[in-house]
């Protein structure tokens, strides 16, 4: 069985710029794949940062199928058209001497014509056994890495009034507000959003630390035997991006 690249881009060269992205934006059901916070430099980021996760995954699970004569290979995206039909990535080989060993041909639908020289096609990326972790078991207590929160970097990721605020006033305020996302989960299991990182799947609480009504930031957590950790907090961005991976989030509190 083959071994692929762990990134996508030393797989194969594939210009992901506007008009190859634009392509499988619109050949994919409707959705939103802009950041709603930030700028950033990729246009459709989500879809661009999805598209290189998926890959990861695919590649650690070995769900990229070559055709019969080595010519030829292809990934499932995990997108469909507005009719469901499942979108898969193609690519050829690459010719020239000391780049990506594959050459991206384009986005096709399962039934095109551009398909027929696989005689099967890759399946979906997984990335859980148990589905009992996309839920959060509120009987088990959450252990926060408060002092985590507060460092350098993931303070710059909180609202602008609370990073010059003094380290036990903001250790307060976080602790209160992963209190309330804990109770906001007792209410709603579906608040918890999953996302996968480094081999698991962590879950995603909304830290509402102004207003109930919006979520300042997403607090990860990962599950442990007896106890829950909360291990970082990420940006509203970061937190969808991430979600995204697994499945388009459908909840009240993290929307592209």
């Amino acid at each position: 069985m083959s071994t692929f690249p762990e990134k996508l881009f030393d797989f194969a060269f594939i210009p992901l710029g506007l008009d190859n992205l634009d392509q499988l934006r619109k050949l994919a059901e409707e959705e939103n794949w802009s950041y709603q916070y930030h700028a950033d430099e990729h246009p459709h980021p989500v879809l661009f940062y999805y598209l290189q996760y998926t890959y990861k995954r695919l590649a650690e699970e070995r769900k990229i199928t070559l055709s019969e004569d080595g010519q030829f290979s292809c990934f499932n995206t995990g997108l469909v058209t507005n009719n469901q039909e499942p979108l898969f990535a193609s690519f050829e080989v690459n010719r020239q001497p000391g780049l990506q060993p594959w050459f991206f041909k384009g986005w096709f639908r399962k039934g095109q014509w551009e398909l027929t020289k696989f005689s099967e096609l890759p399946e979906l990326a997984e990335y859980f056994n148990d589905p009992s972790c996309l839920v959060l078991d509120h009987r088990k207590e959450i252990r926060p890495n408060v002092e985590h929160f507060i460092e350098d970097s993931p303070r710059d990721r909180l609202p602008e009034h609370y990073r010059d605020m003094n380290d036990y006033a903001l250790q307060t305020v976080i602790k209160g507000a992963i209190d309330n996302a804990k109770e906001r989960v007792r209410r709603n299991y579906k608040t918890a959003i999953p996302q996968y990182h480094r081999g698991s799947v962590q879950l995603l609480l909304p830290l509402c630390l102004d207003s109930p009504e919006r979520a300042d930031l997403a607090l990860v957590v990962e599950r442990h035997p007896t106890f829950y950790r909360a291990s970082t907090c990420l940006t509203l961005d970061m937190a969808y991006c991430n979600a995204r991976q697994l499945a388009r989030p459908d909840r009240d509190w993290l929307k592209p």
